[in-house]
């Protein structure tokens, strides 16, 4: 069997606020609290836990998308007027990338985390 990341926590001054922020933007649902958790079921195999917490490092957290998922998304990012950037020394640029023949964008969400998106990875 192939190891496959079921989950991960993601620190949250306001869980909910997290989650829902992400699904919001990512087009994904959020359909509430389960358990102590905050989660936002990202596919088949990945759930992005919020949990609340302080004084915590942001995470940095990258998704590998299709060019109709990006479009759909950046769509979201810059209608909710969220900043944006082309590199991770540079969130906040208003510019996107276009490494290994694609597109990328990084943002931050409402704790400071690093989201980053791209549509095409190294060959």
């Amino acid at each position: 069997m192939p190891i496959v990341l079921n989950h991960t926590i993601v620190p949250s001054r306001d869980k909910e606020a997290g989650a829902r922020f992400f699904a919001r933007i990512f087009g994904l649902s959020y359909d509430g609290l389960d358990g102590h958790f905050a989660p936002v079921q990202v596919n088949d195999t990945l759930t992005l836990d919020y949990d609340d917490g302080e004084g915590f490092e942001s995470h940095h957290l990258a998704f590998h998308v299709g060019d109709t998922e990006f479009d759909e998304i950046f769509e979201r990012i810059e209608s909710e007027g969220v900043t944006y950037g082309s590199g991770p020394a540079s969130p906040e640029d208003g510019r996107i990338n276009h490494r290994w023949g694609g597109r990328g964008v990084y943002f931050r969400d409402p704790d400071g985390h690093l989201l980053e998106m791209f549509t095409r990875v190294p060959t």
